[in-house]
């Protein structure tokens, strides 16, 4: 059982939430920047002999929030914590799992090894995009779990929204997984599209043999970061007469004007977690963390 519950400054309203919930006693530490711009971190709070789990989501300033949770966990053990959890609901550095030109950095085993000699004792997160490494337990040498938000991104939908013969997709092969698993709370249908990556942020999406027309689709991912996939999954479901079509993932990072493009192409919702706190972050991932920690 987690008896503290200790807020990074990417999570701190989530980390309350999660105190809440397991009824932990919630710390925030003081966190300041030196004149050269290096962090200052100070944990207010005896530590000593207690399990303490480090809620810290690596979102749009990655290298600044790692940082952060390097000195947050360090000091923790050197202060006598018994355990340290490290959360990340949202991990960065997921994408470089291998070296495709050479001399690149495998981030993702860079970052994971450094999380690891600061002393984090287990590794939580939240829909890890993980493409060639298919289990976190595969990279990390401590006990690592990949939870997911889907379930809770289905259940809002159903309870918001009221679909009409409705099916979901994947914009992708590698979203089959999550459209699986939403299908099942919706009591619905799924379905994969296959996309085409023509560069950074520019993609083609090809139809395998659906039928959505005059159907309520449910478009589901782990990432929304500049749009690009959704836009192209909505345009083309819509040109083979979808109905309502409504896109949620787990993290809504919505950069380069993101949430506006994906309305323009005719999206009803756009709905996301608060992994990453954003404008439509309606579903708290709190549930799933306490659960797990509990």
């Amino acid at each position: 059982m987690v008896d503290i519950i200790l807020g990074g400054s990417s999570a701190q309203v989530l980390a309350i939430k999660i105190g809440r919930l397991l009824k932990a006693s919630v710390l925030l530490p003081e966190i300041k920047r030196f004149p050269d711009g290096e962090k200052y971190v100070r944990i207010t709070g005896d530590v000593n002999g207690k399990t303490v789990a480090v809620i810290q989501s690596f979102y749009h300033q990655p290298d600044e929030f790692l940082i952060e949770y390097f000195l947050m966990v360090d000091t923790l053990k050197d202060l006598g914590a018994k355990r340290v959890l490290g959360v990340v609901p949202y991990f960065a550095y997921a994408r470089q799992d291998e070296r495709f030109k050479p001399g690149e950095a495998v981030s993702f085993k860079i970052v994971t090894k450094l999380i690891e000699v600061v002393g984090t004792d287990e590794i939580y997160t939240v829909d890890t995009h993980l493409h060639r490494v298919e289990q976190l337990s595969e990279i990390f040498r401590i006990p690592a779990h990949n939870l997911t938000a889907v379930p809770l991104l289905a259940q809002y939908i159903k309870k918001n929204f009221e679909l009409t013969n409705p099916i979901v997709i994947g914009p992708d092969e590698e979203a089959e997984q999550w459209a699986k698993v939403a299908a099942k709370e919706l009591e619905a249908e799924y379905d994969v599209l296959e996309k085409e990556r023509l560069g950074p942020s520019e993609v083609r999406i090809k139809t395998r043999e659906l039928d959505v027309k005059n159907r309520d689709v449910v478009i589901v991912d782990d990432i929304i970061s500049t749009g690009g996939t959704m836009v192209e999954a909505i345009k083309m479901l819509r040109e083979h007469g979808a109905k309502n079509i409504i896109a949620a993932c787990t993290h809504p990072i919505l950069v380069q004007n993101a949430l506006t493009k994906i309305y323009q192409a005719g999206a009803l919702a756009v709905i996301g977690t608060d992994t990453v706190p954003s404008s439509i972050s309606f579903v708290s991932v709190a549930p799933v963390i306490a659960e797990a920690l509990r």
